[in-house]
C-alpha cells in the first residue's frame, strides 16, 4: 500500500430544500442533547427506516469501490442515493464537515473527507455513511476491499466484521455495555491485533451523537445496563 497524501476537496454537494436538515447544518456545532438514550417503539421504528437508507447508501457505494475510482466519486454516490430517497446526509456540515460521508484509506482510522484520491489495486476503503430522515439518524460503515488485496489486509477486514458479528450479538438487556468492547478486544487479542481507544461507537437517536459512548475495548467503567429502547453504534 502506497504512503496516502491528501486530495483536493470538491465544492460541497448541494441538498434540495425540501429535504430536512439536522439542527445543526449551518452552526458550529449541534446543540446539547436534552433528550435520554431509551427510545420509545415510535422512534425506534423511524431509525430502522434511517438505517436501511444508510445500510442500502453504503452497498450501492461499495460497489463502486474499485481501482481509479476517486474517493470523491464515492462520496457523490452516497450523496445522491441519500437525496433519492428523501434523506439528508448526516455527516454534511456536521462541525463544519464538507461531504456526505467518510472515506478512509489504508492507515486511515476513520473520518476520512472524501477528495481526488484515487483508489489503487489493493487499497481498503472504510465508508461511513448517515442518513437523517424522520427526525433522527441511522448511521453504518464497512469495509471495502478495493481489487486483489493482500491476505494480511483481507484477514485484518474479515476478523474486524467477525469481532462486530460477535458484539452484535452479545448485546442483550441486563447486561453491562462494557461486555461489547470485552467481546471485540478479546477476539482481536487472538490475532494479535489491538482495538483502537481514541473512538468509539455513540449513542444515536435524534441526535447524530446523544453523549453515550460505547467503547470497543473492555472498559471496567462503562456499567450502563443496557435495556429495551437503548440505541446506538458499535464501529470496530
Amino acid at each position: 500500500m502506497a504512503t496516502l497524501v491528501p486530495g483536493t476537496v470538491s465544492p460541497t454537494l448541494p441538498v434540495p430544500a425540501g429535504i430536512k436538515r439536522p439542527e445543526y447544518v449551518g452552526r458550529k456545532g449541534p446543540r446539547a442533547y436534552a433528550g435520554g438514550e431509551v427510545q420509545d417503539a415510535e422512534t425506534v421504528e423511524r431509525m430502522r427506516i434511517a438505517g436501511r437508507i444508510a445500510a442500502d447508501a453504503l452497498v450501492e457505494t461499495g460497489k463502486a469501490a474499485k481501482p481509479g475510482v476517486t474517493t470523491d466519486a464515492l462520496d457523490r454516490i452516497g450523496h445522491e442515493y441519500l437525496l433519492d430517497h428523501g434523506a439528508y446526509p448526516s455527516t454534511l456540515g456536521y462541525k463544519g464537515y464538507p461531504k456526505s460521508l467518510c472515506t478512509s484509506v489504508n492507515e486511515v482510522i476513520c473520518h476520512g473527507i472524501p477528495d481526488s484520491t484515487e483508489l489503487r489495486d489493493g487499497d481498503i476503503v472504510n465508508v461511513d455513511i448517515t442518513a437523517y430522515i424522520g427526525g433522527v439518524h441511522g448511521d453504518t460503515n464497512a469495509t471495502f476491499e478495493v481489487g486483489t488485496v493482500d491476505e494480511e489486509s483481507h484477514l485484518l477486514v474479515e476478523r474486524t466484521r467477525e469481532a462486530l458479528d460477535r458484539a452484535i450479538k452479545a448485546v442483550r438487556p441486563g447486561r453491562q455495555i462494557n461486555v461489547i468492547g470485552r467481546v471485540i478486544e478479546s477476539y482481536a487479542k487472538r490475532f494479535g491485533y489491538g482495538v483502537v481507544r481514541d473512538f468509539t461507537g455513540h449513542g444515536i437517536s435524534t441526535a447524530f451523537h446523544t453523549g453515550l459512548v460505547i467503547p470497543h475495548y473492555d472498559d471496567p467503567y462503562s456499567t450502563l445496563v443496557m435495556q429495551p429502547g437503548l440505541t446506538f453504534t458499535i464501529e470496530p
